[in-house]
Formats: structure tokens, sequence, C-alpha cells
């Protein structure tokens, strides 16, 4: 049976799901795919430490040694920033490796080169995960696209803003109150700005908006509000008119083409698809011009939910190289 060899390139909570599911879905896998896959590279900034039994043979703090590994054929990266992340996945495309990224901030910026990068040297990229975590919305999209024009997008793209907003609604907690709880809970980080700003959900929105729409709207002209300013005074009267605060991410192609976009704290009332999202979960509603409007929801960070996306793409990628469909 052919071994596959695989990289993963960052090692925290992203990095370390997937090298639990690709050991646990191995014979399932390997049964399905009718091929080995072989974690032989681990990149870390800090190889003295062994983050998880059995990996410390593994782990390289150059990517040099991950792209002269013989055979390595998919990358995964689960690196926080642009750089060094772009580099490294420039460099494993020209090494003909096929690159599987749960980098936001990145693949908003870089995306659509990166993409057109691995047409040229024949590889895949997939990038299920850089939006709305556990939400198949990347794969979804891609199909509907086929036949249908997307319009317009609106989503719940920040789990933390959503749980916040949630707990403000549910409890009539502060701001601050549901913020900490949010950070106790590993939901929002030490430094939640990313996060409580909408800056995370502005990223997720441009990467749907380049698969949507094939380009994104200028950055700068994009209005971009988060939620700190709301009140728990605000939450109480909006639901004693039967609203509910979202912070929405939304992108539209008008019918001029332009694209337009905004980020930010909107009233829903019950007939609005992201009426029902609460707490951690994120949502997209897509407006179609045959299906109509098309609700997806589902669990929006973790491990679990962002490492199972991103085997569910290698799985993708290597069944389309074999001419056949893989579902695990």
């Amino acid at each position: 049976m052919a071994t596959i060899k695989a990289a993963i390139l960052g090692f925290g909570t992203v990095g370390q799901g997937i090298y639990h599911i690709l050991n646990e879905k191995r014979e399932e896998l390997k049964n399905k795919l009718g091929i080995e896959l072989e974690v032989a590279k681990i990149l870390v900034t800090d190889a003295s430490r062994e983050r998880v039994p059995g990996t410390a043979h593994l782990m390289t703090t150059s990517i040099d040694d991950v792209l002269a590994e013989p055979g390595m054929q998919v990358v995964f990266e689960a690196i926080v920033n642009e750089e060094p992340a772009f580099s490294y996945l420039k460099r494993a495309v020209e090494h003909k490796c096929h690159v599987i990224t749960a980098n936001k901030v990145m693949f908003a910026k870089r995306g659509l080169e990166l993409q057109d990068l691995a047409k040229a040297n024949g590889v895949f990229v997939g990038y299920e995960a850089t939006t709305a975590g556990g939400v198949p919305v990347i794969k979804t999209m891609k199909n509907i696209l086929l036949v249908n024009d997307v319009s317009r997008i609106q989503g719940v793209l920040n789990g933390t803003c959503n749980y916040i907003l949630t707990k403000m609604r549910a409890q009539g907690w502060s701001f601050e109150t549901a913020l900490k709880e949010a950070q106790s809970l590993g939901y929002a980080e030490a430094d939640p700005y990313n996060d409580v700003s909408g800056q995370d959900a502005f990223k997720k929105l441009m990467i749907l908006s380049a698969l949507a729409f094939g380009e994104q709207p200028d950055w700068a002209d994009v209005e971009v509000i988060g939620i700190d300013s709301i009140s728990a005074e605000q939450v109480r009267e909006a639901c004693e008119n039967g609203l509910r605060y979202r912070h929405v991410a939304e992108v539209e192609k008008l019918a001029d083409g332009k694209i337009i976009a905004k980020v930010g704290p909107q009233l829903v009332d019950k007939e609005h698809p992201l009426y029902p999202v609460d707490d951690v979960f994120n949502a997209v509603a897509l407006e179609t011009n045959y299906i109509g409007t098309l609700t997806l929801v589902g669990p929006g960070a973790g491990m679990y939910p962002t490492a199972s996306v991103m085997v569910e793409d290698y799985a993708e990628i290597i069944g389309k190289r074999a001419g056949f469909v893989v579902t695990i």
C-alpha cells in the first residue's frame, strides 16, 4: 500500500488535534483511501518540548527539514499569523505539496495568490478550517456555486462575540462580566481584541467574499465595529421588543457588480436566520438565486471541530487525485 507523508506546521491546540485525529482515524482513512498516511515531521518553534508523548523524534524547527523529507506530499498548517505561514506554504506548494490551512489571517490576505500558485503547480489548497470552524461552509459554497449564484452572505463568524451577547441577554450580565466568563472557559484569549473588535469576523468574511465573488471589497472601505460598546441595558431593551443582538459580518454583490461589506452588531427579529444561533455557535446564511436562503450552523472553534475539517480536506484532496469521493 502506498504511503503519503505529511507534515504539521504549528503544534498548538489545532496542530495537536490534527495529529490525534489522524492517529485515531488511521485505519479508517487507510481503508477508504487505499493509502497509508504517515505524519513524518512536525514544525515547532521549540523542539526540546514534547507536547504529545511519542512525537519528539518528529519535531523540527526548520522548514528546510520538512521539505527535505523524502516523499513529503501534504502539509497541514496551523500557525497563527500571516508570516512565516505564507512563506512556508508557498515553498511547500512549489515543492509540489498539497496544503491545508486553518490560518484565516494569512488566507484572507494571500488566499487567492496561494490558490493560483497551487493551480500552476498541480496541487490543491484546503481551507475549510479558516472560516467558521466546524461549519462546512467552504465545501457547501463550492458545490452551490457550480449552479447557483450567491448574491449575499450574512454570518455570525465569531463564537466569542456570540457567547458574550448570548450571556448578556440570558443572564443580564455586562459586557465585562460576560467577557471574563468567556476567558475563564477558554472561549476568549487573554487579549480578546481580535474577537471583540470584529477583526476576526472581518478576516473570515473576506475569505467568503473571495470564494463567492472571486474578489474582495477594498478592505479600507469596510466598516468594522465590535461589540464592546453594547450595554446590558441595550440588550435588555432589545429583548423586551422581541429582538436580539447578533454580531453580523455581511458581504453583498450589487446589481452593478460592486461588492460592499460591513461587520458589526445588528438587531435581528425572529424571522431572521441568525436569530436562534446562540452561545459559541457560528452560522452562515447564503442568499442564492435558485435555492433561496440556506443557513449553516455549527461549532465555531475548538481543537476537534477545526482539526476534523482539516482532515476532511485531506481526504477530499486525495479522493480528487484518485477520482473518487470520500466521506469520513
